[in-house]
């Protein structure tokens, strides 16, 4: 089956008119079937993240009334998120250049992709849709720490690109962002997108024992590589959201100049002066590689 590209990942095809990649959402445009797709999507998820999901995550979404219905029309997520933590969610085609990216972070914007999956792409997407986009990232940012840490990482975003070291950054991104863990009086919870977008990844982070759980530690994070393309070797887990608004008030340049001096580290390897919260089996990723 052909996939479609959207955005970047569509080359020249996918580039819109505007130079920051907005478009309009064409919320008119869903067919019945997209917010079918969409419905689908959030009941499944909605039964799986009570106790699984961090508290901050699961009240975004009560905040921004980001519901079953219908996919949300983004100019009336955005009017009651402004008033929550003063950002926005703009419509893109999907994934947009690193430079455009970090801009709309730093003046608070979140870029969300206006597509949707189709039916037979339930469980797993290659570009980031408009319900791993809205349900997956928004409600966090409703959220004012992780809101405020969202906005000096696109600050920081710019500083890396033009530093030529954004690898080591967007390393960051991911085991936080999109794959982060968080530990507290609920326990181990989930907070990162694209978790919390996955039906078979919200199950994996948490309670099976192949990944590896280790307590983030920033120049650790930075060296390590991560899976694209299936469910993460290792997962990182802060103590509070105060632990990632601390990185907005670091020097990057020396840890950048350190980290660029040591080898990359493999996705489910342990360090030495790791804090290893749950070591892994290995059993599940063993099994693919044995498999391929």
């Amino acid at each position: 089956m052909e996939t479609t590209r959207h955005g970047a990942a569509a080359g020249d095809a996918g580039r819109p008119v505007s130079a920051d990649w907005t478009i309009d959402q064409e919320w008119d445009s869903y067919t019945p079937e997209d917010h079918a797709i969409w419905r689908t999507l959030f009941e499944r998820q909605s039964k799986l993240l009570p106790g699984r999901a961090c508290g901050e995550f699961v009240q975004g979404l009560r905040d921004l009334t980001i519901d079953a219905g219908q996919i949300p029309d983004f100019r009336r997520l955005s009017d009651d998120l402004e008033k929550l933590t003063g950002w926005r969610v703009v419509a893109v085609p999907g994934l947009v250049p690193d430079e455009v990216f970090f801009d709309h972070l730093a003046n608070r914007r979140f870029p969300a992709g206006q597509f949707i999956r189709r039916a037979e792409q339930l469980d797993y997407i290659e570009e980031p849709d408009v319900f791993h986009d809205v349900f997956g990232h928004v409600p966090m940012l409703a959220h004012p720490v992780f809101a405020d840490y969202m906005e000096a990482y696109g600050k920081g975003g710019l500083r890396a690109q033009g530093m030529g070291v954004l690898a080591n950054l967007a390393h960051v991104y991911w085991y936080t962002v999109e794959f982060g863990l968080i530990s507290g009086v609920e326990g181990l919870r989930i907070y990162g997108s694209g978790i919390a977008s996955s039906r078979t990844e919200t199950i994996f982070a948490l309670e099976d024992p192949s990944p590896n759980r280790v307590r983030f530690d920033l120049e650790r994070v930075m060296r390590t590589l991560y899976r694209i393309d299936d469910f993460q070797e290792t997962y990182f887990v802060i103590e509070g959201f105060d632990d990632l608004l601390a990185l907005a008030d670091i020097d990057f340049g020396p840890i950048y100049r350190r980290v660029s001096a040591l080898p990359d580290l493999d996705p489910g390897s342990i360090d030495p002066a790791d804090i290893v919260l749950h070591r892994g089996t290995g059993a599940y990723h063993k099994a693919r590689r044995n498999v391929a």
